[in-house]
């Protein structure tokens, strides 16, 4: 460790505000926003598009059959799929803009989304 006694005030001033920059740009950088929408789709294509603000239930038809969205207290889940792994059911409450529920045998899924658009891993 004889390379910190070469370090100055001013050396230690630059890495404590370095450290501040990039604790501070986390919350920044991997904001979500506010969850305000639902995006419904079957087959691969918009079926309803569900404003979180409103309480509702909506039967999804697929090919296995009906697959029920519930929407309460601006969350979203699959309550019910005819799929036979249940892993959309399992996914739970769907809060947080990007998160999605996908029930693949019935060719459904359920996105939130914000105002802005989020990345992930596999889309960045």
């Amino acid at each position: 460790m004889s390379w910190v006694g070469l370090l100055r005030s001013g050396d230690w001033m630059l890495v404590i505000l370095g450290l501040c920059i990039c604790a501070a740009s986390f919350p920044w950088a991997w904001r979500a926003g506010v969850a305000e929408k639902a995006i419904v789709k079957r087959g691969g294509e918009v079926f309803s598009e569900l404003d979180l603000a409103r309480n509702r239930r909506i039967e999804v038809p697929g090919p296995l059959g009906m697959t029920t969205v519930v929407v309460d207290q601006r969350r979203v889940r699959v309550a019910a799929d005819p799929g036979p792994r249940q892993y959309c059911v399992r996914q739970g409450w769907l809060t947080r803009p990007g998160e999605i529920a996908i029930c693949a045998p019935n060719q459904v899924s359920v996105e939130i989304q914000g105002r802005q658009r989020t990345y992930d891993s596999l889309a960045y």
